[in-house]
């Protein structure tokens, strides 16, 4: 066998979309019949040529002889979202059946479910593994978090009273939980704590940004109203017909993607894997052409500050983290809008500016009163149950890159299809983060 014929080079080949994937795996699978990752890869392979029937069959086949393997529960139970399952995370409990004094079963469960906004779901999962895993103490805060995430703030109290955890992850969350309650001083109490172990921790940042506010705090406007943080910038350079051409690309991508578990779309596709790894060339001219974009922000960013989370990174080289492509559908025959794909309210805590190129805009965009399709910038995510407005709403423009601090929440509105047309509206997004 050649050295080349390895896992990695395997997924180096599906990351790229290389059709040729699926062979590789195959020839592993002759070597290593037993290794269930190989057999997740074919999966994968397999689904990203359209083979969803055959990608699921392999998927059942690892759940059942392999119940332990998390990746291959949380690839099966996207599969059954996607095919529209109401129980799609049904996977994790055949799987805990199978394997009961496996702990990290019950957590992915509870993650699964967390993802897609089941709250009320993950937190019965987290009260039965408290049940069933007395010395995992870990499932007590899970259930608390998802308590309050279900809007059961009594029972989230409850246990938040009880426990001795002193994490970060602990006192971020009970910062969220002292916001529904409308009491920003706790909140930022906590998230000094948070902050005081990793001063730049993202989340922590985002949420302080909704206590100043709640607050009426003068930070609140330092941190995320100065002029320049937020733009709606021309793609610079590339060459014509470079966009048409990537959409034509991404049309074939999202005809083979669905709706990722744990994101914040609610409806619609995104792209697997690294879009600005794969193979085509159109990705990295876009690419090139996003990096161009991105240092004429940075020179229209306010000066230096080394005491802010993303302008004390303004004068450091950058580089991008992740990128994807997601595809949104509009309501159909809904004029109100509602019914249509979206995002909810959220973060990227991985980076330090976050980002939104359009590519493909919806008609009912154009409506300034309306303001479907936009990207709102500002409200807090709706668990959070605050009335607080966003701080800005941007009206997506073709072939245009919205940029903003990554401390920012934002999502989108949802669109209608119009006159009887099927609407959609297609971004490019990627972190940026410091370079090291």
């Amino acid at each position: 066998m050649s050295d080349t014929l390895t896992y990695e080079h395997a997924q180096h080949l599906l990351a790229q979309g290389d059709a040729a994937a699926l062979d590789v795996f195959d020839r592993l699978l002759a070597r290593d019949p037993g290794d269930a990752r190989l057999w997740l890869g074919k999966a994968q392979a397999l689904e990203a040529r359209g083979d969803t029937a055959g990608a699921r069959l392999i998927a059942e086949q690892i759940a059942r002889q392999a119940p332990g393997y998390l990746d291959g529960l949380t690839f099966l139970s996207r599969l059954r979202l996607a095919a529209g399952e109401a129980d799609f995370a049904a996977p994790f409990r055949s799987a805990a059946a199978r394997a009961p004094i496996d702990p990290n079963i019950p957590a992915a469960h509870i993650e699964t479910l967390a993802g897609i906004g089941h709250a009320a779901e993950a937190a019965e999962v987290a009260a039965e593994a408290r049940r069933r895993f007395p010395n995992e103490p870990h499932f007590a805060l899970l259930e608390a978090i998802h308590a309050g995430s279900a809007g059961n703030l009594a029972r989230a109290e409850a246990i938040f009273a009880t426990l001795s955890d002193d994490r970060p992850l602990r006192h971020r969350h009970e910062a969220r939980h002292r916001l529904r309650g409308r009491d920003p001083a706790a909140a930022e109490a906590l998230l000094a704590r948070v902050l005081a172990i990793d001063p730049w921790d993202i989340s922590a940042w985002a949420l302080r940004g909704i206590a100043w506010r709640l607050a009426d705090d003068a930070r609140a406007d330092w941190l995320h109203g100065q002029p320049g943080l937020v733009q709606l910038r021309p793609l610079m350079g590339g060459r014509e017909g470079l966009v048409s051409d990537a959409i034509a690309e991404l049309h074939k991508l999202h005809a083979a993607s669905s709706m990722p578990l744990g994101q914040s779309l609610r409806g619609g596709t995104q792209t697997r894997g690294i879009l600005f790894h794969r193979s085509e060339p159109v990705f990295s001219e876009l690419q090139e052409s996003i990096r161009a974009t991105l240092e004429g922000y940075r020179a229209e960013l306010p000066l230096r500050d080394d005491t802010h989370p993303l302008l004390r990174h303004r004068d450091t080289p950058w580089q991008l983290r992740g990128s994807w492509s997601v595809r949104l559908h509009g309501g159909e025959g809904d004029v109100q809008g509602q019914g249509g794909d979206y995002h909810t309210a959220h973060i990227h805590p991985q980076g330090i500016v976050s980002s939104a190129l359009y590519l493909v805009v919806p008609e009912e965009a154009g409506d300034e009163t309306l303001q479907r399709g936009w990207l709102e910038l500002g409200r807090p995510p709706s668990d959070l149950g605050l009335d607080l407005e966003p701080l800005m709403a941007i009206r997506p423009k073709k072939a245009h890159l919205a940029l903003f601090p990554s401390t920012l929440y934002h999502g989108t509105t949802p669109f209608s299809s119009g006159r009887g047309a099927l609407a959609e509206r297609m971004t490019v997004a990627f972190d940026v983060v410091a370079a090291r």
